[in-house]
């Protein structure tokens, strides 16, 4: 009776390989996203070798985790740098489910700062008043809602982000200009978009005024007055005049520079009202002692705040963002409360230009993320 050795299992591992070729190539690196690293946008274990202009190539590692069905996108870093087709839309997650070992992928164009955009899910912009009344500054202001391209077909109820500088918020006749208009339109397309934005024109020559809180040193303010203004007159009539989503966790407000100070306060002051802010680049100069202990009176509810600043902004903004970060987070009162997210660019300025990048991510993770910093 002859033995039979069992057979030798082979030592030889067999990994699959991505192969893109894109015509459309800049200098931004190429990551993959999927299914196997949780939909990370600038995973460096992800990140493909740029072998010539237009050509990259990934070898995914072993693991079980790539050996079923692979899920995923390419994109230049972050979704508002993410892969379209050659007409500008949204492409499908691609799939690999079967058994080769080298794929050869095709990617036509990239977005660059969340555009291009499509017109049919631009917002409707709605003029709610040329001369709102302020009845706590004895002034009257002109005020816009942008609200969801299919809010008319639509019996949907929405989040609410409050925006100071209007001006500079959508208008294409201003020299500066967010284009919130343009970057909700592609948002929509990506299921986080969906909100109404009620957008408030500054006061012109007397705009740091109604935006400094108190006494700083910028003088005796009106911000408090103004602040008023939008949590006892502005809001009760957006939540009566549109369908919106009434409650402090679904409603937000955000601004820039001076705006964003005021924001600040805004949310700290009534936190009942604002679950979410969105602040970039705040003035915190002008009052650098900010006083908190004003926080521990107030019944603490979970607040989210994305904090934005620019390193070539000044010499003091990232260090003032990043201290001002920290003694929030070291309230006692606020433990587990306060969730901050931090975005730092070492390279912008203060200006709109920056402050657009950013936009989307901020209402992204405010509104429409579990992720909590």
């Amino acid at each position: 009776m002859n033995s039979q050795e069992p057979p030798v299992k082979s030592t030889v591992t067999h990994t699959k390989k991505i192969i893109l070729l894109t015509p459309n190539d800049d200098n931004r690196p190429v990551y993959i996203s999927g299914n196997f690293n949780n939909w990370a946008t600038q995973d460096y274990n992800f990140r493909m070798e740029k072998i010539e202009e237009g050509c990259y190539e990934f070898e995914f590692p072993e693991g079980e985790e790539f050996e079923g069905e692979l899920i995923y996108k390419f994109t230049k870093g972050d979704w508002s740098e993410v892969e379209i087709d050659r007409y500008g839309n949204k492409t499908p997650n691609r799939h690999w489910n079967d058994d080769q070992l080298e794929r050869v992928e095709k990617v036509a164009k990239w977005r660059h700062n969340w555009l291009p955009y499509r017109p049919s899910q631009l917002p409707k912009v709605h003029l709610i008043s040329e001369e709102f009344e302020i009845p706590q500054l004895n002034k009257t202001r002109k005020i816009w809602a942008l609200l969801p391209h299919d809010y008319d077909t639509s019996d949907e109820h929405y989040p609410v982000l409050y925006l100071q500088d209007a001006q500079n918020l959508f208008n294409e006749k201003s020299e500066f200009n967010w284009q919130i208009d343009k970057k909700l339109a592609v948002m929509s397309d990506y299921g986080i978009g969906k909100i109404i934005v009620i957008a408030i024109e500054h006061a012109e020559s007397e705009r740091i005024q109604e935006y400094n809180v108190g006494r700083t040193l910028l003088g005796a303010g009106h911000g408090k007055k103004y602040i008023r203004f939008i949590t006892d007159t502005l809001k009760p009539f957006v939540d009566k005049t549109f369908r919106t989503k009434t409650e402090r966790e679904f409603t937000g407000i955000g601004g820039s520079s001076m705006g964003g100070l005021v924001s600040i306060f805004s949310g700290l002051i009534y936190p009942e009202v604002f679950g979410k802010l969105m602040v970039f680049s705040p003035s915190l100069w002008v009052i650098p002692k900010i006083k908190l202990g004003f926080l521990d009176i107030f019944e603490p509810q979970e607040t989210r705040l994305y904090l934005y600043a620019g390193g070539d902004e000044s010499e003091t903004m990232v260090k003032h963002v990043t201290k001002f970060r920290k003694r929030l987070l070291r309230r006692e009162s606020l433990q587990g409360k306060m969730k901050v997210r931090l975005s730092i660019n070492m390279e912008g300025k203060h200006n709109e230009r920056y402050w657009s990048d950013e936009f989307p991510k901020a209402i992204e993770w405010l509104f429409f993320s579990d992720k909590p910093d």
